[in-house]
């Protein structure tokens, strides 16, 4: 994978001491941690219903001392945000083309000689929406890695790291217990959340 801000030396010192601060001083509260066999993992992101998630999940993330990947869609990296966007760990995903994307972030994950976690969002879009995609579920059984529950509450200030789930084989009934959890987490729009 590449360079990321979170692998940069001294810059990622600074970021970490003024993510907590802020965090801190803005009345979130960060919990859980990561687990120890868990260093490389998929992370689920949700709710996801604001462009201020982006922000909020790398401050935590700096705060938990993780190495986040994460993916966004493709137009967020025209330039002259790209190389930028890269640098804060994002990935593009080009939502409108049929790729094998699955297969490619699995090869990722087994090929990262370190710690990574790749953050995806079940819900693909901060509109709306019933329906998760299992991308996310894919992933974690194809790279051999645990699914860890993170979250973000708005409403509680709260975000951080949740259970590891570890899936049976059974989508459906998988994606219900997944959905189960999230179900009292408020995003900064709650309306446009739906867990159930």
């Amino acid at each position: 994978m590449h360079r990321t801000i979170f692998t940069t030396p001294v810059v990622n010192t600074f970021l970490r001491v003024f993510s907590v601060a802020f965090l801190r001083l803005s009345g979130w509260r960060i919990e859980g941690a990561l687990p120890t066999h868990a260093t490389k993992a998929v992370l689920i992101a949700a709710p996801h219903t604001s462009n201020w998630d982006l922000p909020y999940t790398l401050m935590v993330a700096f705060a938990l001392r993780l190495n986040v990947y994460w993916m966004g869609k493709q137009s967020i990296f025209k330039p002259p945000f790209r190389g930028v966007m890269r640098w804060l760990g994002g990935i593009p995903v080009n939502r409108e083309q049929s790729s094998n994307l699955v297969a490619a972030s699995v090869a990722a994950i087994q090929a990262a000689d370190g710690p990574l976690q790749l953050i995806v969002p079940p819900e693909g879009t901060r509109s709306k929406t019933r329906y998760w995609k299992t991308g996310f579920y894919h992933i974690a059984v194809g790279a051999q890695v645990p699914i860890v529950m993170a979250y973000m509450d708005y409403h509680d200030k709260r975000s951080g790291l949740g259970p590891v789930f570890e899936p049976t084989g059974d989508v459906q009934a998988d994606l219900a217990a997944i959905k189960a959890f999230y179900a009292p987490f408020k995003g900064k729009n709650a309306t446009q959340f739906e867990a159930d």
